[in-house]
């Protein structure tokens, strides 16, 4: 029996293991360029609720949500979420 996937998840909630590279990314980012651990999970849960997320990836731009949402001068493609100043 095949078992049933997430569609609207992030990828910490998929396959942790799989992603863990995704992760390193984000968490070696230069300080500057980080979105600030609040203005981060508010994203992400501005994320959780979009119909564009499909197992971790924005439909509307390709990339992965939550590496996204952690660089702090990136915006939501559909404006939901803006950039930091």
């Amino acid at each position: 029996m095949r078992e049933s996937r997430c569609k609207r998840c992030l990828l910490q909630e998929l396959d942790g293991e799989y992603f863990k590279s995704i992760y390193q990314y984000i968490e070696n980012l230069p300080e500057e360029q980080k979105a600030g651990p609040g203005e981060y999970a508010r994203r992400l849960e501005v994320c959780r609720e979009c119909a564009d997320l499909q197992n971790g990836m924005c439909t509307q731009c390709g990339c992965f949500a939550e590496v996204r949402a952690a660089k702090r001068l990136m915006a939501c493609p559909r404006g939901r979420w803006q950039q930091e100043k």
